[in-house]
C-alpha cells in the first residue's frame, strides 16, 4: 500500500526496465548511450528515485519507442506538464492539492475506470449545480471564486469522456447515491437525468445496487481501479480518505478489487433496469 507518488515512479520504472530488455540493451549499455553513470538507471528502474521527464525521453528514444500513447502515459508517470491528453490541471497547480493533480493525471491517461461510488455521483457524471453543492460541502469555507475554480477543474475533468478514444466508464452506484438530496430536489432531479442520459453512451456503463440488495462487499467504502491500454503492469486502485488517497498495486490487491467490483456487479441491476430505477426515483417513486 503506497501514496501515489511512489507507485508512479515504481510503476515507470518497472516498464522502462522491460522497454531496455525488449530492446536487447543492458543497463551499461543504455547507461553508456544516454551519457550516464548505470547505477542512475538502476535507481531509475528500481523506483528508489524519481526521474525528470527530459531523462524519460533520453530513455525512450534510446529503446527506441515510438507509439505516442506509450510515451505519453510513460512522461505522466514522471510527472511531465505536456501530452496525453493536454494535461490542462497544470494551471491549476496552485488550486489543486498534489494527490488531486496526480487522480486526475491517472483519469486522463486510464483506457478504462470501474468505480463503486457509496455516497455521491461520480465526479465524471456530475451536473454543474450537483458538483458545486459536493464540492462546497467538502471543502467547506472558501471563496467563491476558488469554489468556482474547482467546479471548472471537476466538469473539466468530463472531457475524458469525449476524448479519442474515449474513457470507458463502468460505474456501480448504491441507492444511497440516489436518494441523498444534494443541492435540493431540483438540483437531484437534473443530476438523475444526466445519469440516465450518459447511461445512454456507449463508453458508459451504469448499474444501481438496491437497497433491497442488503449487505454487500462495497459497505467497506468506495474505490476505483484504474486501467491503461498497451501498458503490462498500469493498473491501480485508489482509495481516498479525507486528507490523502491510498494507491494500491500489489498484483494480489488488484485481484481482490476486481473480483470485489465483479460481485458487486452481479448484485446490482442490470444497465437497463437501473437506468429505469434512477428515472423512477427522479419522478418521485
Amino acid at each position: 500500500m503506497q501514496h501515489g507518488p511512489v507507485v508512479r515512479r515504481r510503476k515507470l520504472g518497472a516498464e522502462l526496465r522491460g522497454l531496455r530488455a525488449r530492446a536487447g540493451l543492458t543497463s551499461g549499455e543504455v547507461a553508456r548511450r544516454v551519457g550516464w553513470h548505470q547505477s542512475k538507471v538502476s535507481r531509475i528502474e528500481t523506483g528508489t528515485s524519481g526521474s525528470k521527464p527530459a531523462d524519460v525521453r533520453l530513455l525512450l528514444d534510446a529503446y527506441g519507442v515510438t507509439d505516442e500513447r506509450l510515451r505519453e502515459l510513460m512522461l505522466a508517470l514522471a510527472g511531465a506538464d505536456g501530452g496525453g491528453r493536454d494535461h490542462w490541471w497544470h494551471a491549476y497547480r496552485g488550486v489543486l492539492p498534489p494527490a488531486y493533480r496526480d487522480f486526475i493525471s491517472l483519469e486522463a491517461q486510464a483506457s478504462a475506470m470501474r468505480t463503486l461510488e457509496t455516497s455521491v455521483v461520480p465526479g465524471l457524471l456530475q451536473t454543474p449545480e450537483y458538483a458545486r453543492a459536493v464540492t462546497s460541502a467538502a471543502v467547506g469555507g472558501v471563496e467563491d471564486e476558488q469554489l468556482d475554480t474547482l467546479v471548472e477543474v471537476r466538469l473539466a475533468r468530463q472531457d475524458v469522456l469525449r476524448a479519442q478514444p474515449p474513457l470507458e466508464l463502468n460505474a456501480v452506484l448504491d441507492e444511497a447515491v440516489l436518494r441523498r438530496e444534494v443541492g435540493g430536489p431540483e438540483v437531484m432531479t437534473r443530476q438523475l437525468g444526466r445519469l440516465v442520459e450518459a447511461a445512454r453512451l456507449p463508453q458508459v456503463r451504469l448499474q444501481v445496487l438496491p437497497f433491497a440488495a442488503g449487505a454487500h462487499i462495497g459497505v467497506t467504502g468506495p474505490f476505483v481501479i484504474f486501467s491503461f491500454a498497451r501498458t503490462s503492469d498500469l493498473d491501480v486502485v485508489v482509495i481516498d480518505h479525507l486528507t490523502s488517497s491510498l494507491y494500491l498495486e500489489r498484483k494480489e490487491d488488484l485481484r481482490a478489487y476486481t473480483e470485489a467490483f465483479n460481485a458487486l456487479r452481479a448484485h446490482a441491476l442490470s444497465p437497463g433496469d437501473s437506468s429505469e430505477y434512477i428515472a423512477a426515483i427522479a419522478d418521485g417513486a
